[in-house]
């Protein structure tokens, strides 16, 4: 009966998210086009995801409450686990009592039963569940205290200075905050992990208990349905935090990040997220300044078997610009063209300097991607006598 009950309830949540949804580290600011961003929420911020360049912002380093977008970061760790290899999606995780016992939002794990790890972090991902987020906190550091100190840990060290957790799950605690900004940077870190999209991007799914029962999921972040592009994001309400969304949608080849904090009901959490990334991808677009897969320059090299070598950015770099305006970007780029053999593949032969409005912005070293190796002296006299 306590299954059914359960499963009549989320069949309900996923039919009133379809209704509702049928209505509808320094980074640089770039100022709003147009006054037509009208933004009610306490906390918001737009960035582009490249660049980090920040596109539209309120109060984006207010410290406050941002419920369930604390999962974030019990995200963000475990898929660095699991990219070390510390673990594997089929990693068999036993349950404890405490897991299973807590409130708000949930998907009923059994205590002291294995669930796999994707499961687990599924869960998590698509429906914000408590029980699986302690789960995996449990799992990793023992306890969920231990698993909160290396959250703040990670924290430090990408930067986020106005974050502080008590708990993996947003759950309500007086000492725990976060911001829009820091939000914003820890979505970015998670967009990196290609397996994240494996399940961002699902909006319903089952999960099959070791019983036998079963509970089904639905992704609480609707835009991933209704908002064109979107492919990943996390939700959180609370009675102290408001309606909050960090989410994140691409088209063509730009990417932005969008987060809201404290807005004042569910509806329009979604509606300014919403309103944030159609500015964004109305009035930006992406220029990309240095590509690592096209050829800077040919150049001799002196003394190779090969005569001629190219010369490659040794890293990708994007920036956002206004639609229509003049990009104030500059790309200049120095060669040493003295080049002697040998060469090994990632050789620094230059370097890429990249500047807006005069100020130096970036600088990026210019490689080699082959070996040439040094000619013999027979070879050397071979290739003397052929050129004659």
């Amino acid at each position: 009966m306590v299954k059914f009950f359960r499963n009549i309830t989320l069949c309900a949540l996923a039919f009133a998210l379809f209704i509702s949804g049928c209505q509808m580290k320094t980074y640089v600011a770039v100022a709003s086009t147009d006054g037509d961003v009208d933004i009610t929420s306490k906390s918001a911020i737009l960035m582009e995801y490249e660049s980090g360049e920040v596109l539209f912002n309120k109060d984006e380093c207010k410290r406050l409450p941002v419920a369930s977008m604390v999962k974030m970061m019990t995200i963000l760790i475990s898929l660095e686990e699991l990219e070390e290899g510390n673990v594997a999606l089929d990693t068999q995780i036993s349950t404890t009592e405490n897991a299973s016992s807590m409130g708000g939002s949930q998907v009923f794990i059994d205590p002291y039963v294995q669930y796999s790890f994707e499961d687990l972090l599924k869960s998590v991902i698509m429906a914000s569940a408590n029980d699986a987020s302690v789960a995996l906190a449990e799992y990793f550091n023992g306890n969920e205290k231990a698993f909160t100190n290396r959250m703040n840990k990670r924290a430090k060290e990408l930067g986020m200075t106005d974050t502080h957790y008590a708990n993996c799950t947003g759950l309500p605690v007086p000492e725990q905050y976060s911001s829009a900004k820091d939000t914003a940077i820890l979505l970015k870190e998670i967009l990196k992990h290609d397996v994240y999209h494996n399940y961002s991007t699902i909006w319903m799914d089952t999960l099959t208990h070791p019983s036998g029962r079963t509970t089904e999921l639905v992704n609480t972040n609707r835009l991933i349905r209704y908002f064109e592009g979107c492919d990943g994001g996390k939700t959180g309400s609370t009675n102290e935090a408001g309606c909050c969304l960090g989410a994140s949608a691409k088209r063509n080849d730009m990417r932005l990040i969008s987060v809201i904090v404290g807005a004042p009901n569910s509806k329009t959490r979604f509606n300014e997220s919403a309103t944030l990334l159609n500015f964004g991808f109305k009035n930006f677009e992406s220029q990309k300044l240095a590509d690592v897969t096209a050829v800077l320059k040919t150049i001799p090299v002196l003394k190779g078997k090969s005569d001629n070598i190219d010369v490659f950015a040794s890293e990708d770099f994007s920036a956002v610009v206004k639609k229509g305006d003049q990009s104030n970007y500059q790309v200049d780029v120095e060669i040493n063209e003295n080049i002697k053999a040998p060469t090994k593949a990632g050789d620094v032969v230059g370097k890429i300097l990249i500047s807006k409005n005069g100020n130096l912005v970036k600088e990026i070293a210019a490689i080699v991607k082959e070996d040439v190796k040094h000619l013999s002296i027979f070879e050397t006299a071979k290739k003397v006598v052929h050129k004659w």
